[in-house]
């Protein structure tokens, strides 16, 4: 699916999956890349990779440790516990909670669908992890620049929104959607 040209717009690509040769788990890989109303965004944090759990994406069960299915979904700032929009710790430690989140919506029967941090070979049962560069399925996530790509995402929602940005957690953010192509699998 393609971005549409409008609005704030991460478009993610999913490239591929990998398999960890240690454990055979396995997650899926792609670029992002941030666009307002079409314009490719080339500032710090904007474009990398993305790592989510493995495929087929599927909507239609809670926790069922799938990726979610290539769509468009509107964003809304995240009200959780470990995860929040405003009010996340100041610190790279991975034990600081909350941290950085944004939260998709209309994900049909999955909720808590995030774009957030990753630690480690995922941090993921359905998330998306934004990071530097995965080029194979040895390469872990790098926990604080994961962290510093979500919070350039949200300063960068906020400043493209304005004043139509929420001023609380657990708002739906006008005119941002993630959007998200591809559905490869493990050959």
């Amino acid at each position: 699916m393609p971005i549409t040209g409008t609005g704030w717009e991460m478009h993610i690509i999913r490239t591929k999956e990998q398999r960890r040769s240690s454990d055979g788990k396995r997650r899926t890989v792609g670029t992002y890349q941030v666009f307002h109303d079409g314009q490719k965004q080339t500032g710090p944090g904007l474009s990398g990779m993305v790592a989510e759990t493995r495929g087929p994406g599927d909507n239609s069960e809670p926790g069922n440790n799938r990726r979610v299915e290539a769509g468009r979904y509107p964003l809304a700032t995240q009200d959780g516990v470990k995860y929040v929009t405003f009010g996340y710790k100041d610190s790279d430690s991975v034990s600081a909670k909350p941290r950085p989140g944004l939260e998709l919506l209309k994900t049909g029967n999955r909720s808590e669908i995030l774009v957030h941090p990753g630690i480690g070979f995922l941090s993921s049962i359905g998330c998306i992890n934004p990071c530097t560069s995965l080029p194979n399925a040895e390469e872990m996530i790098d926990f604080a620049p994961s962290r510093r790509r979500v919070i350039a995402l949200i300063e960068d929602l906020k400043s493209f929104v304005g004043t139509d940005f929420p001023s609380k957690n657990g708002r739906k953010i006008p005119n941002a959607f993630v959007v998200i192509e591809g559905e490869p699998t493990f050959p």
